[in-house]
């Protein structure tokens, strides 16, 4: 966008704006993480020489340095212009160009150091003998109790309700085969 060039701004993040000599923006949704973007390629498809696409963020545009410097390069093939809002990048400048460069990088080693040290938690939380995930209903004095109320003949519905698991619970901590 030129210095006499103005033009509004969308304020809402998953939207893609591509910016004319007109100034008319082109609105389309973006998508998450998925590899269908409908938004971004409907996009894609109204670009024409100088245009501008404008993202609100550059981890918008694309979820790997591999993936962003390749739409960038075939933009610029397109002799089309980038500019990141948040992150104040525009491909118009060779500034703007290495500027993308060097943050496509940085958020590529931002995604795989979150990556990394959730792993690095998750096997510390093991050593220590914690283990993830949803803490289990049917604990050791629910299943003697269960087999105890079973064995003097209260139906299981009842034996479920009484200690607060469901049904099939029940059935699955104590088989048919192993109550008699």
């Amino acid at each position: 966008m030129g210095s006499g060039t103005s033009g509004v701004f969308t304020k809402y993040p998953s939207r893609w704006n591509v910016f004319r000599q007109t100034n008319r923006p082109t609105k389309g949704t973006g998508s998450r993480a998925g590899a269908d973007r409908p938004g971004l390629k409907e996009a894609l498809s109204h670009l024409r020489e100088t245009d501008t696409l404008v993202v609100w963020k550059l981890d918008r545009l694309g979820r790997s340095v591999k993936g962003l410097v390749d739409l960038v390069m075939n933009l610029e093939n397109q002799l089309v212009h980038f500019k990141s809002l948040t992150d104040s990048i525009d491909t118009k400048t060779p500034a703007g160009r290495f500027f993308f460069h060097v943050m496509a990088s940085l958020a590529q080693m931002e995604r795989e150091l979150i990556v990394e040290r959730t792993r690095a938690g998750l096997e510390a939380a093991r050593r220590q003998g914690r283990v993830g995930g949803r803490k289990r209903l049917m604990t050791d004095k629910k299943l003697n109790a269960a087999k105890k109320l079973l064995g003097s003949g209260t139906p299981p519905q009842e034996v479920a309700q009484t200690l607060g698991l469901s049904v099939p619970t029940l059935y699955r901590w104590l088989p048919a085969s192993s109550r008699n």
